[in-house]
Formats: structure tokens, sequence, C-alpha cells
């Protein structure tokens, strides 16, 4: 009886033990599906916008961007953030950069990694 007693508290603590393991594992796996990214928008020089979002790894610009502000757009081109439109007649048009650099790339095309900063800013086309 005694050595039933024993084994049975071993294989508890053994079940225990992978039990736990398991939902560990299920955590570093969902953490692993998600990115930070940081959005700015600027409007000329002057900083209107910051928020720190959460998505999920291989997510394109444009979803960060809906997440957080209303947005408008024509034929994958960016118009309108939170009520601030382009305009056309003053070639005044959103552009965007990830980390600093120019993207050749639309908004919804463009897949983003963790930790990247992406900056939206409405100003004259050069």
């Amino acid at each position: 009886m005694k050595k039933f007693k024993v084994l049975s508290s071993i294989l508890a603590i053994f079940l225990a033990f992978f039990m736990l393991t398991g939902y560990t594992n299920k955590d570093q796996k969902s953490s692993n599906n998600t990115i930070k990214v940081t959005y700015t928008l600027k409007q000329g020089k002057k900083t209107v916008a910051t928020r720190n979002t959460t998505l999920k790894k291989n997510d394109k610009v444009i979803t960060g961007l809906k997440k957080n502000w209303k947005v408008e757009e024509a034929k994958g081109f960016i118009t309108s953030i939170d009520g601030r439109k382009e305009n056309q007649k003053k070639s005044i048009y959103w552009t965007y950069t990830v980390n600093g650099k120019k993207v050749n790339k639309l908004a919804n095309q463009q897949t983003l990694k963790n930790n990247d900063k992406v900056q939206f800013t409405l100003d004259k086309a050069e």
C-alpha cells in the first residue's frame, strides 16, 4: 500500500510538471506570433499622434494603421487618416516610412517586423 502511494505521488508530480510545461509552450508560441510596432502621424513637421500597437506576425502596414485610426483609401493609396485628408490640387499627400526609410510599396503590401517604426506624413509631394 505504501508503494502505491509513493508511485501515485510520483506520477502526479510528473503529470503536473508536463501539464505546466505544455501551457508555457503555448504562451511562448502565441508571443512569437505577435509583433510590436510604433506608428507616428505627422502633418508637415509636426507630430500629431503616436501609438504603440501589437499585431500579428507578417501583418501589413495598413493593418496597424486601421487598428488605431479611421482610414480612407482609394486604389490602395491612403487618402485620409483620422480626418486629415490629402489635397491633390495642392499636391499634399500621405506618404510613409518604415524605420526611417521610404517604402515603394502600398501600405496593404508592406509586411511589418517586430519593433518596426512606421511614420505617416501628410505633406507636399517632392
